[in-house]
């Protein structure tokens, strides 16, 4: 099966991850992830989401420290998401998102109300976040 080495972003501001939704046409079509892409030859990993989150959002953004990796296996490949935490160079810029039909900056407890991809469910549940309990 095809394997495909992907960098993501756990892409933080405020206190807020930011996520996105895939479009229909790719695969998996239409859940939430975090933000990022496929590893071309001869780039590390954080090369790769620095240049990503340019193409894809229009950002600069700063490639912190290596959260956590997950590989999952899809029908149409072998997908290797390695997480990193990233924050936009310029806070304030706006970002120009060119490739999902939706985003959103959540806080962590919130990720739970998003149907995100498998892979990304995986990488979530071991970095431990939780959902928080709802008051009586």
């Amino acid at each position: 099966m095809k394997k495909i080495t992907v960098a993501a972003a756990a892409l933080t501001k405020n206190g807020k991850i930011f996520i996105a939704q895939r479009p229909a046409d790719k695969k998996p079509p239409l859940v939430w992830e975090f933000p990022g892409g496929k590893q071309e030859p001869g780039e590390t990993l954080p090369q790769t989401l620095k240049r990503e989150l340019q193409e894809e959002l229009h950002i600069t953004a700063q490639i912190g420290e290596f959260i956590a990796q997950t590989t999952h296996n899809y029908d149409f490949a072998t997908v290797e998401i390695n997480l990193f935490h990233a924050t936009m160079s310029d806070p304030n810029a706006p970002i120009v998102d060119t490739e999902h039909c939706q985003t959103a900056w959540v806080y962590p407890q919130e990720l739970k109300n998003y149907n995100f991809a498998e892979a990304d469910k995986e990488l979530i549940a071991q970095i431990g976040i939780r959902p928080t309990k709802k008051a009586p």
